[in-house]
């Protein structure tokens, strides 16, 4: 198993400036950054790291992995097994679980005996609060963004249609298409899926603001041509089949869709009652997808996490990618804590 990650800062000789940031479901470890070789979007939270910002990489050292199951470097679908045959269809089911197992390997790899911050939203808050709920000592602050305790029968829906767009496509093969040649994938299914999760991810008002009713420029709907929104979807499509991987899709959609912090701890509120980390849960308030009432149960179950912090946002779920001041705010606080008091004993 290889699990990629990137690093940004110097980590500390007695490791106590580690922080940890984990992605959601089609990100990857290039947190800042321009594009480049092995790097095919920029950094996705670039404006929070480096010297001076939010996640001050002259005080911390900040370490980024993909996730288990992903495509852009971390062992996947698309990835060799022992045989030399790809995993493909025969890839093993995931959960957060399994992913923050992964996780912990690379945290002993590197020393790091606990995070002074774990930070992830949407499917990298569900693996954050795995990480204190399971690992409680071995995360000092923790902040969640715009995630559940568990998957809703509503959210499960949403990730179901798109897995079901996926392995409906012709060219998926049962997940086994990786040597199929170019073009020769479930490509039409990925974008089909992409295009239902992006109306998730975006808010009402923001979507009716900027795009209405209105035809796309150059086209009538009413012969053929498309609505701007439906351009729009058509772009982000696009946009994600060229870097990402089908089976990985699949394998990380499933991942969420079994999320369930409390499942075999006794429920939810036992669960959350074993994270000891100083706590910020914060949600976005034009989420649909994951609405702050989730948040609120979190806030609620979490020892001294005092509250869900709102930010707001009109772009909907992917506030919390987009609303970057807001979320700096955050960091800042909790990293602030971290400096004042001395980290949690080891156990």
């Amino acid at each position: 198993m290889k699990l990629a990650f990137e690093t940004w800062g110097r980590l500390a000789p007695d490791r106590s400036n580690a922080v940890l940031v984990l992605h959601a479901l089609t990100g990857d470890s290039h947190l800042a950054g321009p594009a480049g070789p092995g790097h095919p979007t920029p950094g996705w939270w670039d404006a929070l790291v480096g010297p001076g910002r939010a996640l001050d990489t002259d005080r911390w050292f900040v370490v980024a992995p993909n996730v288990l199951g992903g495509c852009q470097g971390s062992t996947g679908p698309a990835s060799p097994r022992p045989d030399g045959r790809r995993w493909a269809g025969a890839f093993p089911r995931l959960t957060q679980r399994d992913q923050v197992l992964a996780e912990t390997g690379l945290a002993d790899a590197l020393g790091i005996e606990q995070w002074a911050l774990v930070i992830g939203g949407s499917m990298g808050g569900m693996r954050a609060l795995e990480w204190a709920v399971s690992r409680p000592r071995r995360v000092a602050a923790l902040l969640v963004l715009a995630c559940p305790a568990a998957a809703s029968a509503e959210q499960i829906a949403w990730a179901s249609a798109q897995v079901h767009a996926i392995r409906t496509d012709p060219h998926w093969r049962d997940g086994d298409y990786h040597g199929a040649g170019p073009g020769r994938g479930p490509h039409a299914g990925l974008g089909v899926a992409r295009r239902i999760a992006h109306i998730t991810y975006r808010g009402t008002q923001e979507l009716e603001t900027r795009f209405g009713h209105h035809p796309q420029d150059g086209e009538e709907p009413r012969r053929g041509g498309r609505y701007r929104v439906e351009s729009y979807l058509d772009h982000q499509a696009a946009k994600l089949v060229r870097r990402f991987d089908a089976g990985s899709y699949v394998a990380l959609a499933e991942a969420m869709n079994a999320h369930d912090i409390g499942r075999d701890r006794g429920g939810t509120r036992a669960a959350l009652g074993r994270v000891r980390a100083r706590t910020v849960v914060a949600g976005v308030d034009s989420d649909r997808l994951y609405p702050l009432a989730q948040q609120e149960e979190l806030a609620a179950g979490i020892p001294g996490a005092d509250g869900v912090r709102v930010i707001g946002s009109p772009y909907g779920h992917d506030g919390f990618l987009i609303e970057t001041g807001q979320v700096a705010a955050l960091v800042r606080e909790l990293l602030g804590d971290v400096r004042d008091k001395a980290a949690l004993p080891l156990g």
